[in-house]
């Protein structure tokens, strides 16, 4: 996926500018100045904001659009948001949900609704096949290095740090430098690797650019992403996908979360010797377990533990 051309996008805009600027007046050059200075910003503004923003009022910033031959200001917007649909989108479902009269309360249930929506509709979609072969690739891996980019970099560390007690060696793009750094270290990476790529609208390029060259490399990739349509579904030998959907943000996380949480466990119901390895790794970091000693007659520390009562049923 290339980087959006912001000229290009507003191309339809930036042609009839070009046509008509020296005939406009100066309060309209002004306006379309800033325009082509700031499409992106433009697309996303009211009338009122480009107003503010230009320092013009509302009727010369509609009169500004009919100079450039639109009907009113809804028409040249329209026309400038081509090609930044995917992107505008959770602006504009911003804006219209902030406009609506609504309790603190209502907007914290209806956002639970809206994850509740998005487990369900992910439950529904679930590809039997595709599951398992996720999580036989996550087993046969001899490393495995999670790709994400913007919160989906949270998410990756989080899938490390779940899926490490039962892979020898995990890693994530989460504290590990740029993508520059990573690809030095994907490199490296051979058929009998596995990269987990993670991205949600809108899709990280990094995360593109990085799997692109992958797939060049035949390293197996498992793609965490949204929907077929998505970029990474396209250069993944396996994808699962979990839906996103949200009012006040581009994504929800939660919903993401929970397919990784839920890809976890069933790897840790398919590893080998699962609960050995938990009392293992438990044993390790006792030490930096707090442990209330209220009740007892003196300080809990790890050594008053016996590690092989952790693999015995309670």
């Amino acid at each position: 996926m290339n980087r959006p051309d912001t000229q290009s996008l507003g191309g339809t805009v930036n042609a009839r500018i070009g046509k008509v600027y020296m005939n406009l007046s100066k309060a309209h050059k002004k306006a379309a100045d800033y325009v082509l200075s700031n499409v992106f910003r433009s697309a996303t503004m009211s009338i009122d904001e480009l107003a503010n923003a230009v320092g013009i009022s509302v009727a010369t910033a509609n009169r500004f659009a009919r100079a450039l031959g639109f009907e009113g200001y809804p028409q040249f917007r329209a026309e400038l948001v081509t090609g930044f649909e995917a992107m505008l989108a959770p602006i504009d479902n911003l804006r219209t949900e902030v406009s609506r009269a609504a309790s603190s309360t209502e907007i914290v249930a209806g956002s639970l609704n809206e994850d509740l929506a998005n487990l369900e509709a992910t439950r529904r979609g679930l590809d039997a096949d595709a599951c398992n072969q996720a999580v036989k690739m996550i087993l046969n891996a001899e490393r495995i290095y999670i790709v994400g980019y913007g919160a989906s970099a949270f998410l990756a560390g989080l899938m490390a740090h779940n899926l490490d007690p039962f892979c020898n060696t995990v890693q994530s793009t989460i504290g590990a430098g740029g993508p520059s750094t990573v690809a030095r270290q994907l490199f490296k990476f051979t058929p009998r690797d596995l990269v987990i790529g993670i991205s949600f609208p809108r899709y990280a390029e990094d995360v593109v650019t990085i799997l692109r060259q992958l797939n060049e490399k035949e390293v197996p990739i498992l793609a965490l992403t949204d929907a077929p349509s998505s970029p990474l579904a396209a250069l993944a030998n396996v994808t699962l996908f979990a839906q996103t959907r949200r009012q006040f943000s581009p994504n929800s996380e939660g919903a993401a979360l929970c397919l990784i949480e839920a890809i976890c466990s069933a790897v840790a119901h398919q590893a080998e010797a699962p609960v050995h390895a938990a009392s293992e790794m438990t044993k390790f970091l006792l030490h930096w377990m707090y442990q209330d000693p209220a009740g007892t007659s003196k300080k809990t520390t790890p050594h008053d533990y016996n590690i092989n009562d952790l693999d015995r049923p309670a």
